[in-house]
């Protein structure tokens, strides 16, 4: 890899972009920061000096984490989520209905529903040599089910009902 001769006059170069670099540090920091709906005027820019003052890295903090009381004092700023509705309760969901109360019919039928995948998935994995009529009665008993639900659907709609509700 070709390295640059340190005594080349790219040198120059980089050294005056460390100038500009610091006059813009200095006049950023000097900008007094507007608040959200203030305008400042904008000042016309100082001259760069020929010989900028050195400033280390330690000097930079753009968090003001070196002067923790100040950071203290001051109350924090107000986000979108600090925002409250007055007079508007939270929602609160109602119970579910106990599946004890369930029809058993109603309970088979899920349980078919759901059980006849998982059992044909179960029968090809640990159960290679099932016969046809086990992996034709797992079928059977999830067609029916899942059959069974869907005549429980309700026939017609509710004209009072506006869709919100599940």
């Amino acid at each position: 890899m070709n390295r640059p001769d340190p005594n080349s006059a790219d040198q120059s170069a980089n050294n005056d972009d460390d100038a500009v670099w610091l006059d813009l540090v200095a006049r950023l920091e000097a900008t007094p920061s507007a608040g959200p709906g203030e305008i400042h005027e904008a000042t016309p820019p100082e001259p760069v000096s020929e010989e900028p003052a050195r400033a280390s890295f330690r000097d930079f903090d753009p968090l003001g984490l070196s002067n923790p009381a100040a950071a203290e004092d001051a109350p924090p700023a107000p986000g979108p989520r600090d925002h409250e509705v007055d007079g508007e309760e939270g929602f609160v969901p109602e119970e579910p209905p106990s599946l004890a109360g369930t029809e058993p019919l109603t309970m088979l039928a899920w349980l078919g529903a759901i059980g006849g995948p998982l059992a044909l998935v179960f029968t090809a994995m640990f159960w290679r040599s099932a016969p046809l009529v086990a992996i034709l009665g797992i079928v059977a008993a999830f067609v029916a089910s899942v059959v069974y639900l869907i005549m429980k659907l309700p026939q017609e709609k509710n004209e009072d009902d506006d869709g919100a509700r599940i």
